[in-house]
């Protein structure tokens, strides 16, 4: 009876044995990838920090914000290769009509100017020159200097 007492105990050994080294390899290959991590993560907290910092900037200034869903149907009767500037072009009249933005100046005021983001033209050109979006939902803002720009509204 006493050697398959042996027999499990040495069982339990072996095992003991088999899990150490892993746990070396282990601790091993997280140190280069934490590197990387922390590097990817760093990079990923500045651009949120740049982020919130422009949104002060912007919520400050803020005259006029309206949210619009602007259809892009009309883009798509255009030639296939012409319809991601079609599109952009939609969306600005869209913007200058119902933001009643002033394109020459009058007398002695400037005239307004309209900025569409980075983001919404790269929405826009998405899928490529043939298939922009049928519909874009954007956040649109006038500051006191009459400057209107166009945002992607948040959670598209």
């Amino acid at each position: 009876m006493e050697e398959p007492v042996d027999v499990a105990e040495e069982v339990e050994e072996e095992e003991e044995e088999t899990e150490e080294p892993e746990e070396v390899l282990d601790s091993e290959v997280p140190e280069e990838e934490d590197e990387e991590l922390e590097e990817e993560e760093e990079e990923e907290f500045l651009e949120a920090k740049k982020r919130s910092l422009r949104k002060k900037e912007d919520e400050e200034d803020i005259v006029e914000e309206r949210f619009y869903t602007i259809p892009l149907r009309k883009a798509w009767i255009a030639p296939r290769k012409k319809r991601a500037p079609r599109a952009t072009r939609i969306v600005k009249s869209f913007v200058l009509k119902h933001m009643k933005v002033r394109t020459e100046a009058e007398g002695e005021e400037e005239a307004e100017k309209l900025v569409i983001d980075n983001e919404v033209n790269e929405k826009l050109w998405n899928r490529g020159i043939e298939k922009p979006p049928r519909k874009i939902r954007v956040r649109v803002v006038k500051n006191k200097e009459g400057v209107v720009t166009v945002l992607l509204a948040e959670g598209d």
